[in-house]
């Protein structure tokens, strides 16, 4: 979840975050070689992400006015909407693995927006966040799995692929997550993880803060840096999230649906749902139940 929301991405400055599920698919990777001279090509609305990690030399690339000089163990990922280009010809010889894949998520299938994706009768438990650039603490790891892609043979391939594609955007995942385990990000995943466990109980910032031992404008600070919103947003999100998978796999009515993930009164439960989903509780079930 994050505040920044625009059409159908979802993003922060540097990182490029992808709610799962779906997951990533993949569609083609390669290895280049670059002379001294040679530019990367220049794209325009490529309608996939093109994730770029480079061996040795140096890159230099621009996205929407935006540079970078990728060097040893630099990864780059390009989207499918932006307009990427060479800044200048490599200055040395240069190698680079680069991957395509795409994401539903992003516009590139059946759900062509954050409101399509609220209507979804799943909720995403996790979100994929990569950097958008960075370099790697153990970039041999990532280049191995990239020798086991281009090596598989030519025919059926699709879950190896498949698999290797989720290890390697799992390797920038993680390697983020290890940089960004700061006190305050711990603390932020500390509070999530009791607000899913204790969802159906009457919680405020100050309770939160109280089961967590810290000052409530400080738990409220770290969750915003860490999920982009409040403990109090994130909560509700998670009540409405449930609610989606109670209406479609049972029958219960709405009443007992809203007392279940936490409401005490199932008119303002409505009210949340409809302001979040776009429709209310009936009509989202009519649309997966007979």
């Amino acid at each position: 979840m994050t505040q920044r929301v625009e059409a159908n991405r979802l993003y922060e400055e540097s990182i490029v975050e992808l709610p799962a599920p779906p997951l990533p698919y993949f569609w083609e990777a390669g290895r280049s070689d670059f002379r001294v001279g040679d530019r990367h090509p220049n794209r325009r609305n490529l309608g996939i992400f093109d994730l770029l990690i480079v061996v040795h030399g140096e890159l230099h690339i621009g996205e929407n006015g935006k540079e970078w000089a990728l060097g040893e163990g630099d990864t780059l990922l390009l989207l499918p909407d932006g307009e990427h280009y060479s800044v200048k010809p490599c200055e040395r010889e240069t190698t680079f693995y680069w991957v395509h894949f795409e994401h539903v998520a992003w516009g590139q299938g059946t759900f062509k927006d954050e409101a399509s994706l609220a209507k979804l009768p799943f909720s995403h438990p996790y979100s994929l966040r990569i950097p958008k650039h960075c370099s790697l603490s153990a970039p041999q790891a990532v280049f191995d799995l990239m020798k086991q892609l281009l090596a598989l043979p030519v025919g059926d391939r699709f879950w190896e692929e498949q698999h290797l594609l989720a290890r390697i955007l799992a390797l920038l995942d993680a390697g983020r997550s290890g940089a960004a385990s700061s006190p305050a990000t711990r603390l932020a995943e500390k509070a999530a993880s009791y607000l899913q466990q204790n969802y159906r109980k009457e919680i405020t910032n100050e309770t939160l803060a109280e089961a967590l031992h810290f000052h409530p404008n400080y738990v409220v600070r770290c969750m915003k840096v860490k999920y982009g919103v409040t403990p109090i947003h994130y909560l509700l999100q998670f009540r409405l999230d449930r609610a989606k998978q109670l209406l479609v796999s049972t029958e219960w009515p709405i009443e007992r649906i809203a007392e279940e993930v936490g409401f005490r009164y199932s008119p303002y439960f409505s009210a949340c749902f409809k302001r979040s989903v776009g429709m209310s509780p009936l009509r989202f079930r009519k649309q997966y139940v007979n």
